[in-house]
């Protein structure tokens, strides 16, 4: 079987290894990779500005896989299922996965992160971080996962119908986000500093309001909301100056959820955040939960990834084509990896 690796910024190394035997252990399933979505994780792995980042890795955590064989423990699933990957797990059991929260843990691990991922033909994994469909595509299941990051986030910010929901970045897990957010019957405003991406976020989310980011943001919103502010202001960006504009936009009372993750200190005035007593949230990764949800509402019409898919590329040509997704800017929403 052929795997991909990244040995380095920039470097990558495809070799051919022996199919994985049957020495399965308990609670595993083998499975053949039909699909991977390249997520900004891999974009700055491969740039080297990735944090908490080992060289060499496997990458991709964004999967559609196919059950090729499973041990006798196996429950959940059966060969010749097509799943999504539930690309996190816990190396061991700690206080907050004791608490339920297994996606925080100071032992949580992310497939193609901390250990190596899906740029593999076949591999194993944990039956239980697979969540099969009948009905949906490859296309789709391996979309599950970014989606989840954004259902995460929003169920992290506790939306409620009479909420006004500013979400910062029309990328892929902004996208996400913007929908879950709609879900809930509040109102949504989407803002990037791409207009390109708030155009294409238009034509998948039919989000009405949209801003795109200048200097005078803070007048921008009580325009559009007549004098108010956001109640809510989820921010996708991972960058630092557009998370500490957030304590701005949000209104006395609200909430800011942090869903994009950079390498440094946000440093805001606290006599500021007491005033309007805030509060300010992280959102990481996502809960099985989340990943039978969106399996659920996807079946049901309620949600189409497959819009988010703008450009693909074969296996074989990752190493001589992938940096051409850089290429792309705002016109890039998701690419697809075919096997």
């Amino acid at each position: 079987m052929k795997i991909i690796r990244l040995e380095k910024p920039g470097v990558w190394k495809s070799y051919s290894k022996e199919f994985p035997g049957r020495d399965l252990q308990p609670g595993e399933a083998l499975v053949k990779v039909h699909k991977m979505g390249v997520c900004g994780t891999d974009l700055h792995a491969f740039k080297g500005n990735q944090p908490f980042f080992e060289y060499p890795r496997i990458l991709g955590h964004e999967l559609a896989v196919e059950v090729l064989e499973i041990s006798a423990e196996v429950s959940n699933v059966k060969v010749g299922d097509r799943c999504s990957v539930e690309p996190y797990y816990n190396e061991k059991i700690g206080q907050a996965a004791r608490r339920g929260k297994t996606n925080c843990g100071d032992y949580l691990r992310v497939f193609g992160v901390h250990v190596d991922g899906g740029m593999q033909e076949v591999m194993k994994i944990p039956a239980k971080k697979l969540h099969p469909s009948d009905t949906l595509s490859n296309d789709q299941l391996a979309m599950i996962e970014p989606l989840a990051i954004g259902c995460h986030a929003v169920d992290r910010a506790e939306v409620k119908k009479d909420d006004i929901v500013l979400v910062i970045g029309a990328g892929p897990i902004g996208l996400g986000t913007i929908q879950f957010a709609q879900l809930t019957g509040a109102r949504v405003i989407a803002m990037d500093i791409d207009a390109n991406k708030l155009k294409k976020a238009q034509e998948i989310t039919q989000v009405k309001d949209t801003l795109l980011v200048s200097d005078h943001i803070e007048e921008d919103l009580e325009e559009l909301l007549a004098g108010d502010l956001p109640t809510i202001v989820l921010d996708a960006t991972g960058s630092p100056k557009s998370m500490l504009n957030t304590f701005k936009y949000v209104s006395a009372g609200g909430t800011i959820v942090f869903i994009g993750l950079f390498q440094g200190d946000i440093v805001f005035n606290d006599p500021y955040f007491h005033k309007k007593e805030l509060t300010l949230k992280a959102s990481r990764a996502a809960l099985s939960t989340d990943f039978n949800r969106i399996i659920k509402l996807i079946e049901a019409g309620k949600i189409n990834p497959e819009t988010f898919i703008t450009h693909r590329m074969n296996f074989d040509d990752v190493p001589t084509k992938f940096e051409e997704l850089y290429d792309y800017g705002g016109v890039l929403i998701k690419a697809i990896i075919d096997y």
